[in-house]
């Protein structure tokens, strides 16, 4: 893995005060292009400008704060730009994720992020000026929209959302322009030092922080987790707050509307004689008097746009009696002495009427509309209940208010929940996953097979330097720790190891010097064949042979065991061993015995100390290394690849040192013809690739024998 290793800090570190200094830049600039847009009456907006560049540049948090104060300013003088805050939010978010990805990099790119800018500012916007302040209602766009809506061709909504569109598709195409521009302008480290970060540990690059996220989990991922639980949180929240805001707004609708139509009728009530009543009933307009408080009533109702209706009905067993009903535009009032049936709404409360008793406001919505209906009892000098003045509240604005209102707050709550997201995103990436996943592959890329890697892996540890200032601030010390020890603890077990291994090798070349030494003949056979098998699988491995078997380890086992290929020898008589002369069958055939014998021997040791690595190897040369490749060796007869690797090189090994070697009953051969043999025992006695790699090697053959000879000669 290479993103932890690729750690730097170089111009990554934020540096606040550029920070700050790009936030009012982008707001001074949002602020002054709105203005110009203005005073010039352009058919554009030129407010976000700041927050595209903002989000281009510096990213997603100072885009979100750009385009949130903006709005939060201009409130004094346009108290819907709160309502709008929502869209500069989604803006610089959109801003940012364009260009973190690059795609402003490029033509389809460019054109990509204009479209989508336009379907946030005029297609989401216009919504919201929809259900606000409904068709052609507020902005630069109205007689635009008023103009399509003209032809005849569109719906009012259509016309809306179209001419919203098409002037913010101007705006923003104006806008990415400009941010194209100072992106050619400011050169790529200065735009990159105005980025704003959140490190709690020591910077990374941006491969270090791909790489981060690449985890390997089990379903999701603790970023993914996270974010899933606070947006379902700051949904939460948010439903609820706006469930309880709009209730509330909707029971002081009702109650206000109730105090209204309580009070009109309270007035309209005040207005009517009562003791005249049945005069009016009878003569209507012509009563005295009658005009004048028809009058006072039509003066109580233009008092507020929400009073749809004033009348006062007397109420008897056979209906309403018309005492005063009021004219409303395109629809005239009752006659006096007109009976008007009951309203079913009323009819629970008709008893209580007709005792002259005072009810609750009614609401109804049938005939007349959505309406609120209060009822005030008009008295004589007697104090009896002689009619009621009734008011009609039209509930419609309640109606339309309610949508506004709702609008209103779900415009507010998305851009809170979008910056609230926004934040939470980025503090849990600073402070929580980019730690931890850190941490992670740091751990990951921990090797323990060699003291170097032990001191990389604690080093891209410790150049982590986590500093949350919490709980996983202490995980990390605590890992940082553990790795220092692990690397102490580890470092001593291999000191340890390495001391065994000699150990274990001194002993091995002990006991081989201790068979040898029973073999007068053998001088430094059991070294010199450990050299040349050495020189065969080094050989091997240059050529590319058998790459899955011949390791580092192998090698290394394979050449520290081979001393204990003749370790069964132990168990041949001396008599035997040294004869001077040619062997008989019987004594050939207990020669031959130190093959099984040395496997015996040493199967006996790999009980005891069955972890050894060696003593596997050394058991399959002591058992094997006389075996041919034609499979008419001994003691078992195997062929070919059935006989161990390290047995058939051994085998080569053994007799070419038997060749070259002077003996009491022969001299040595010369290398010439030693090599000559080996070759001819290619295919028949050796396997061919192990006997030509020995032959290849002509030259570290030649120098391994010479060095003994010298040896044997001083």
């Amino acid at each position: 893995m290479t993103g932890i290793k690729s750690i730097t800090n170089q111009s990554r570190v934020t540096d606040w005060r550029k920070e700050i200094i790009l936030i009012i830049i982008c707001i001074v600039t949002n602020i002054a292009g709105s203005l110009i847009a203005a005073a010039a009456s352009l058919p554009v907006y030129l407010d976000s400008i700041g927050t595209v560049v903002g989000g281009a540049f510096g990213g997603y948090m100072p885009g979100v704060i750009i385009g949130l104060i903006t709005n939060v300013i201009k409130m004094p003088s346009d108290p819907s730009a709160i309502y709008y805050a929502s869209l500069n939010v989604l803006i610089a978010v959109t801003a940012a994720r364009f260009a973190k990805k690059g795609y402003m990099r490029k033509i389809s790119g460019v054109i990509g992020c204009i479209f989508v800018l336009a379907l946030i500012g005029g297609g989401i916007g216009s919504l919201i000026t929809w259900f606000i302040y409904g068709f052609a209602g507020e902005g630069i766009t109205v007689g635009f929209v008023q103009t399509l809506y003209d032809t005849g061709k569109l719906s009012p909504f259509a016309a809306q959302i179209t001419a919203d569109f098409l002037i913010d598709l101007l705006d923003k195409t104006i806008t990415v322009l400009i941010v194209l521009g100072l992106r050619t302008i400011i050169p790529h480290d200065k735009r990159r030092d105005l980025r704003f970060y959140g490190w709690q540990q020591t910077p990374l690059s941006d491969e270090a922080i791909e790489e981060s996220h690449k985890s390997d989990i089990r379903r999701f991922s603790l970023r993914k987790e996270i974010i899933v639980l606070l947006i379902a949180a700051l949904l939460a929240v948010g439903i609820s707050a706006t469930a309880i805001s709009y209730r509330l707004y909707y029971k002081a609708s009702i109650d206000e509307h109730t105090t209204l139509g309580q009070s009109v009728a309270r007035l309209a009530a005040s207005a009517i004689d009562g003791n005249r009543v049945d005069e009016f009933i009878s003569e209507g307009e012509s009563a005295e008097g009658y005009s004048d408080t028809e009058n006072m009533l039509y003066e109580i109702r233009r008092s507020s746009s929400d009073i749809e209706y004033i009348y006062a009905y007397k109420i008897e067993e056979d209906g309403c009696h018309v005492v005063f009903d009021l004219d409303t535009l395109g629809e005239p009032g009752a006659d006096p002495g007109e009976i008007i049936s009951f309203d079913e709404s009323f009819a629970e409360y008709i008893p209580d009427l007709l005792a002259g008793k005072e009810i609750e406001p009614v609401t109804s919505d049938d005939t007349y509309g959505w309406l609120l209906t209060a009822y005030a009892p008009v008295y004589n000098d007697a104090g009896e209940t002689v009619c009621y003045a009734a008011a009609d509240i039209s509930m419609n604005r309640l109606r339309s208010g309610s949508y506004t209102f709702f609008a209103k707050l779900i415009a507010i709550f998305f851009g809170v929940f979008v910056l609230i997201l926004v934040i939470g995103i980025w503090l849990v990436e600073y402070h929580i996953v980019l730690p931890i996943s850190t941490m992670t592959l740091a751990n990951k890329e921990f090797a323990y097979n060699s003291e170097g890697a032990i001191e990389d892996g604690v080093e891209r540890i410790r150049a982590l330097d986590i500093h949350t200032g919490d709980e996983i601030e202490n995980l990390y010390k605590s890992v940082k720790k553990t790795s220092e020890d692990s690397m102490a603890y580890v470092a001593d077990i291999q000191k340890k190891t390495e001391t065994i291994e000699q150990m274990q090798y001194g002993l091995i070349m002990v006991l081989a010097d201790l068979v040898e030494s029973r073999d007068k003949n053998t001088g430094q056979h059991v070294k010199k064949t450990a050299e040349y098998t050495k020189i065969i699988m080094d050989e091997l491995r240059r050529e590319g042979k058998f790459k899955e078997q011949l390791t580092d380890d192998f090698i290394e086992t394979v050449y520290h065991s081979a001393p204990l290929h003749d370790v069964g020898k132990i168990k041949v008589p001396d008599a035997i061993l040294n004869k001077d002369g040619k062997l008989t069958d019987e004594e050939f055939a207990i020669m031959k015995s130190h093959t099984t014998a040395g496997m015996e021997i040493l199967t006996g040791a790999i009980e005891m100390v069955p972890e050894s690595k060696f003593l596997y190897e050394a058991r399959d040369l002591a058992a094997y290394h006389h075996e041919k490749w034609d499979g008419t060796g001994y003691p078992t007869g195997l062929s070919g690849e059935d006989i161990p690797l390290s047995a058939r090189i051994m085998a080569v090994a053994d007799v070419f040192d038997a060749l070259v070697s002077k003996r009491s009953y022969k001299p040595g051969f010369p290398i010439e013809k030693a090599l000559g043999i080996i070759e001819e025992g290619i295919g028949s006695h050796f396997d061919p690739d192990v006997a030509q790699a020995f032959l290849n090697a002509e030259e570290e053959v030649r120098k391994v024998a010479s060095q003994y000879d010298a040896r044997n000669d001083e």
